[in-house]
């Protein structure tokens, strides 16, 4: 991969999974945002993958619906057990409080999670793992032809 997404960027594919947004086509998928206002469409011709999300698309890196299409695809772990713990999260809402600090926005999460008696601990090794296998995934990412999407576009 070009280059590295943050690691919390995972804890969003998980919940773009578990809460049935991503929608797989033969070569081509749509991500629906975490508020439903905006919906991604992620590309890909044999190991060369684009994404019209903010982060693929300005800042180079593989951002959630890129992510969660590769878990998808089988090109990274899911385990959709750990994905439902991130069901219905307002991500938009959540990395807008924290100005887009995304370490700030999972621990928040995280510490939710906790309160509830979830051991993170296997969360947290899970992440790592991806995390790792991003870091080893043999793909190429290109901007996108398609520009990011406005509030309330769909594409």
């Amino acid at each position: 991969m070009n280059k590295l997404p943050p690691i919390e960027k995972i804890y969003e594919a998980f919940s773009a999974i578990a809460d049935n947004r991503v929608t797989m086509e033969d070569n081509y998928a749509k991500v629906a945002s975490s508020n439903y206002e905006k919906e991604y469409r992620v590309t890909w011709d044999d190991n060369i993958y684009t994404s019209n999300d903010n982060a693929s698309y300005w800042q180079g890196y593989a951002g959630y619906p890129m992510i969660a299409v590769l878990m998808l695809q089988g090109k990274l772990s899911l385990n959709y057990v750990t994905s439902e713990y991130f069901k219905g999260i307002n991500w938009t809402e959540l990395n807008a409080k924290y100005k887009g600090k995304y370490a700030k926005a999972v621990s928040e999460i995280i510490i939710d999670l906790k309160a509830k008696g979830t051991d993170c601990d296997v969360i947290t090794s899970e992440v790592n793992k991806i995390y790792k296998e991003i870091s080893e995934l043999n793909i190429s990412t290109k901007r996108s032809k398609i520009r990011p999407p406005k509030s309330k576009d769909k594409e």
